[in-house]
């Protein structure tokens, strides 16, 4: 899974760079590309509109733009956390709060002690929307180097090439950018051997850093420091930086872990799973339509064994019915909508206490009795009596309907 790794050149400040110092292209932004997120792919430098696409899109920022302080974070609901921040830190801020932007690691506890880091978030906001302009979406902020368990400190030029280098120091006590030149940057060194610190160094500075450490430094240039720095877990777009289409951006997180090498069992698994449910109902399916088959094949064969003269055969049941009921009434025997079946019916069903009918009309199956003065007790009972032997029953207008039920549906 491509990841593209931006890395935001400082904020200008004044009197911050040397008229000797080449100047950045205004627009342009160095940039990693990565396949896999640990092994640099491409590197360069380009314009929003011409930077490489990616799966993911994040920015790194530089050491100096970015100041830790240590407090104790507020118990304050979501929506007023920031405002409690800014009200916790204000004695400390130089800067109005309205122009600073704050965040918070992963999972801070609330009451508890964390590290906060403080932006510029004009400048922030200005950077992230003139990225944004092309349509890509940045996903995270991260820090060069953030305060952690493990102290770390990288060198690297940050002005003329015959400068002392600047020192990036991150440990448990913080994270600060400190010039070589002078005596500060010696005295915050953590005791040594009793913390033990990663040493890296930018290819220019190597030299120089080992002079003035007096000890081996590890060579790490800008891109591979920029990708290492992609892997933290910290993400400074928090509060009114956060991304606006969050649920969009979890989703597209959430289809990445899936789509990762880790997850290559789950989704072998769950295609296997469906190919076993696929093959499963297209076993059961054949199955069926044989018995269907069969059972329409024995239809067939009865017909033919009782009807011999029928020749064409469509619908097996509806001609070995017709072909049946022929036979019927060429015996002269009575059918189940026949006026006899039906009288006899209704008589045996009479309601108790009910005289004789007086008029009766016969037509299409469907027998009408007169039966005036009955209520819904003689109804109940006449059709109750008449329900086991399939028969339905109608009232309406002082009128009795009976007609068989499988002759009504058909």
């Amino acid at each position: 899974m491509s990841v593209l790794v931006i890395q935001i050149p400082p904020r200008a400040r004044l009197a911050s760079r040397s008229a000797a110092e080449p100047a950045r292209p205004t627009g342009e932004f160095d940039y990693v590309l990565s396949s896999d997120g640990r092994s640099i792919g491409s590197t360069g430098r380009a314009a929003p509109p011409a930077l490489p696409k990616a799966d993911r899109v994040l920015a790194v920022l530089a050491d100096a733009d970015v100041s830790w302080h240590r407090v104790s974070v507020p118990k304050a609901p979501a929506a007023r956390l920031r405002a409690a921040l800014g009200g916790l830190m204000e004695e400390a801020m130089l800067d109005d709060d309205d122009a600073l932007h704050v965040a918070l690691p992963p999972l801070a506890p609330a009451g508890q002690p964390a590290w906060v880091a403080v932006l510029h978030k004009p400048w922030l906001a200005a950077t992230l929307a003139e990225l944004e302009g092309t349509g890509s979406v940045v996903e995270r902020v991260l820090p060069a180097s953030a305060p952690g368990t493990t102290a770390s400190g990288h060198f690297f030029i940050d002005g003329p090439s015959d400068a002392a280098p600047t020192l990036a120091l991150a440990s448990a006590d913080g994270a600060i950018c400190l010039r070589t030149g002078g005596t500060l940057a010696r005295a915050l060194l953590p005791a040594a051997p009793a913390v033990p610190v990663r040493w890296t160094a930018t290819p220019a500075a190597a030299a120089a850093a080992e002079r003035w450490l007096g000890t081996p430094v590890g060579v790490l240039s800008e891109p591979e420091r920029a990708l290492e720095s992609a892997r933290s877990p910290w993400n400074l777009r928090q509060f009114e930086l956060a991304p606006r289409h969050r649920g969009t951006l979890a989703l597209r997180d959430a289809m990445r872990r899936v789509l990762s090498p880790e997850w290559r069992p789950v989704r072998y698994g769950l295609a296997a799973l469906v190919a076993v449910q696929l093959i499963g109902l297209n076993v059961w399916a054949w199955r069926q339509q044989q018995a269907i088959s069969g059972k329409r094949e024995a239809m067939t064969a009865l017909l033919r064994s009782a009807h011999p003269g029928v020749r064409a055969i469509i619908d097996p049941a509806a001609q070995m019915q017709r072909e049946t009921e022929l036979l019927r009434a060429a015996a002269g025997r009575p059918g189940d909508g026949d006026l006899e079946v039906l009288l006899g019916a209704a008589a045996a069903a009479w309601p108790d206490g009910q005289g004789p009918v007086q008029t009766l009309r016969f037509e299409g199956g469907r027998l009408t009795l007169a039966a005036p003065g009955w209520g819904e007790p003689q109804l109940a009972q006449f059709r109750e009596r008449l329900r086991p032997a399939g028969y339905t029953v109608e009232l309406a207008e002082g009128r009795v309907t009976l007609v068989r039920a499988a002759r009504g549906a058909a």
